[in-house]
Formats: structure tokens, sequence, C-alpha cells
């Protein structure tokens, strides 16, 4: 007896879910694509030539995905009209990308009915996943607030500081402050904000939402709801804040002091200069992106510590690239445990599952082969030193969009390798973390076990 499979109405076509990487690459790539043909009008060039097909694909590319890793200087190659775009191109690729991540972060979190909300969402087009209205909701005003507050002190500090007119004043600091809370590190200046090394006015509100943005949408969401409340803070807050502070400690002492003697970078500053631009550097390996001094200027050994940062990067479902200080958590915890000898790995108080233990090695090692394969393709192709190649490469993976300079130099082929490490950067962690967490395989048998000889 045969069994007939359930009848499909006639005339109706089914219609198979979009997986949610696949809406993110499709969402990016859109916007890129619109980004690239607005930057490609004769309006958006400063001079009589409109931009090459390659420098307004590259350019968007590099705001959508909020990296900052340019070919072209954005102050004096590009018009009013096409700052205007660059501008809404971070805007949306940072909101968009960091609402994704967060709606993806607490339905897996969640995990109940995960499928069936992800694919109603995707094929009716609408918002329709629980709470998902609210939270994109909550995750707009909060953008829009530090952005706000960040525009406001700006413009201050432009009309009375430094005697720009009222509209120009208003313009920079909304293109900065916007372009700060989404990591962008794009700016308006020439030199980006190399002259105001010694206005802690300046440098402190960009790297004030720098941080903000870089925490992540469930991080500032909880700390909106219960900041005097700290009991209640989940492990993912607890870790995300732990992490940051040590890190931007840790990077500020480690620049300030391999720094302090280089005339070219912090040598010539006053003492309460160099703490700034050390603490301003330490932010922007967060994946800020924004610089103060010549970053081509400073030692290759700083060059490899802020290598380490920008790797690691910020907090997860937020404005910030790179590892994501709780897979970094994560790992060190593994380690602690394995050099203690205990059997369960904890963190702050808590358990970790073991499929979090699979998911941070693999996100951590995948990331490694990216940028060690990066590393080598330009090392093939280019005569620059493995330091400054290792820089580039390892600024756009984490999307800091920090420069030796050596961007503009690099041929089509490379620049092509920046693009591509610039998207796998920003969709690439969030993706592959999520997918391993939705991916179950259930087993109907077990290998026997056997121990290989480690180390």
């Amino acid at each position: 007896m045969s069994v007939r499979s359930p009848a499909v109405p006639t005339g109706r076509r089914v219609h198979r879910p979009r997986s949610p990487a696949l809406v993110i690459i499709l969402a990016i790539t859109g916007v890129t694509a619109v980004g690239t043909a607005l930057l490609a009008l004769p309006v958006a060039a400063a001079g009589p030539e409109r931009a090459s097909f390659w420098e307004a694909l590259f350019t968007a590319a590099s705001a959508v995905c909020v990296t900052g890793h340019l070919i072209v200087n954005t102050a004096t190659y590009w018009s009013p009209f096409g700052h205007v775009v660059i501008l809404v191109l971070f805007q949306i690729g940072g909101f968009g990308v960091m609402t994704m991540a967060t709606l993806l972060g607490m339905l897996v979190s969640r995990r109940i009915g995960l499928r069936t909300r992800i694919t109603t969402a995707v094929e009716t087009r609408s918002l329709g996943i629980g709470d998902v209205r609210s939270v994109i909701a909550s995750v707009l005003r909060i953008s829009l607030a530090f952005e706000a507050v960040t525009a406001l002190a700006l413009t201050a500090r432009f009309y009375f500081g430094y005697d720009e007119p009222a509209g120009r004043a208003l313009w920079l600091g909304v293109f900065h402050g916007v372009s700060a809370f989404n990591n962008a590190g794009i700016s308006l200046f020439r030199d980006n904000l190399v002259p105001f090394a010694d206005d802690p006015w300046v440098c402190l509100p960009v790297a004030f939402a720098v941080i903000s943005g870089g925490l992540g949408f469930p991080v500032l969401l909880q700390l909106r709801r219960e900041l005097l409340h700290p009991r209640f803070w989940t492990l993912n807050t607890r870790l995300v804040l732990a992490a940051s502070a040590v890190l931007l400690v840790s990077g500020t002492a480690f620049i300030t002091a391999m720094e302090w003697n280089n005339d070219r970078t912090l040598g010539e500053l006053s003492f309460g200069s160099r703490l700034l631009n050390g603490f301003f550097l330490s932010t922007m390996t967060r994946t800020g992106g924004f610089n103060s001094v010549d970053i081509g200027a400073l030692d290759p050994a700083t060059w490899l510590g802020m290598d380490v940062l920008m790797f690691i990067g910020g907090g997860p479902a937020g404005a910030a690239g790179g590892l994501k200080v709780t897979t970094f958590a994560v790992l060190f915890f593994i380690i602690y445990t394995e050099l203690r000898g205990d059997g369960a790995v904890n963190a702050l108080g808590k358990r970790l599952p073991r499929s979090a233990h699979r998911q941070a090695i693999t996100v951590a090692l995948v990331s490694v082969a990216v940028v060690v394969v990066a590393t080598l393709a330009l090392l093939v192709m280019t005569e620059f030193t493995l330091d400054q190649v290792l820089f580039e490469v390892v600024a756009a993976f984490s999307t800091a969009g920090m420069s030796t300079g050596i961007t503009p130099d690099l041929p089509l082929a490379g620049q092509m390798i920046v693009v591509i490490l610039m998207y796998l950067g920003r969709v690439g962690p969030v993706i592959l973390a999520s997918g391993l967490a939705l991916r179950r395989t259930t087993r109907l048998y077990e290998l026997p076990k056997e121990r290989p000889i480690i180390g």
C-alpha cells in the first residue's frame, strides 16, 4: 500500500524559507549596489570627473560594512551629495546588521518556535517574530539617542572652539556622531581626527560613541532596563562589560607605553595628550576606525598589539566587528579550566554549555584561517612588509578600518581581497555563530572513543 503525499493546492507556488544568512547577505549586497550607483553619479564627486566604478564600489562597501577602509580621501574626493550618501550607507549598514544580529541572538537564546518564527518573517516580509517590533523600535531609539548626544557635543565644540559656521558645525557633528556610533571611522577631515589629537572635547565624545555602539544592543537594552541591578544581568552582559573594560585599560597602557617616546606619534604631545591618545587609539581598535595620529608612523610592535585588539573586536550584535569579546572570553575560560584541571568550564558563576565551547573554537579557527590566507595572498602580490599587510588584513576583517596607508597602493586584486574581507568580517562571524547554534544533527549511534596524543 503506497502512502500518498499531502496534496498541494493547484495554482499555488510553494516557497521555501530563506535562511537568515541569505537575507543578511542579500540585504547588504543590495544596499551596496545602490550606494555604488549613487556614488558613481557625476554629482557625487567633488571634481569635474565622476568617480570610477571601482572607487564607488569600494567606498560603498566600506560604508555599508562600517569599516572605513578607503582608497580615496572622503573629505576632498566626494561632494556634499557624496558625503550624504556615505552617511546614509553606514547608518543603514550599522543599524541593519545590528538589528538582524540582535534578533538572531534573541531567537537563538530562546530556541522555542525558532524555525517557524524566522520562516514566517521571511515569507510574509513582515516583523512577525514575537516581539520583533518592540526590539527594532528600541534599537532605533537607542541608536538615535547616542548619535544625537554625540552630534550635539561635537557641534558645540566645532562651533565654539573652532569658529565653524553654525550649519557647517552641525553637519560635522552629525556626520561624525553617526560615524562614531556605527563604528564606521569615516571622517570629513582630510587627516581624519589627527588635527584634534590634543582636544579631549572632540576625542572623548567620539570614543564614548564608539564604545557604546561596540557593546552590542543586547547589552545596551539590558542596561537601559536594569542599570542599577547588576545581579539581574545576563552572562552575556557581564562578559561583554568585563572583557571590554579589561581590553580598553590594557590596550591603553600598551599603546601609550609603546609610543611614549615616538616623536612621530605621541612623543611630541603633552603628558595629558599622550594618555588621551593612548586611550583613543585603544578605543578605536575595538573597530572604531578613527585615528588621532598617523597609523603608518606607529612602531611595528604597536601594530602587532593592535592586531590582537582589532581581531578580538567588540560585543556581539552591535556595530563592532572582530572575533567578539564574548568568543574571546569563552576561549579564555576554556584554557583556564584546562590549566586548572577542572571538568566543567565555568564563567562568572555560570557553567558554559559544551556547544558554546565548540562554537567559540570554530569561529576563532575559521577567522584565523581567513586572516592567514588573505595575508599570504597580499604578500605574494605586493612588496609590502608582513607587519603592514597583516595590519591591513586584520583591520579589514575586523571592520576596524584603521590603515597603515597601503590600501590605495594595493593592486586591483589586492583591493578586491580587502572588500571581500570587509564583507566576511561584517557578516561572517554572526552568520557562522548563529548557524552553528541553530544547526542540530541527531545521530543514532556513537563511534568508539579513542584519545590521541596532545602536545
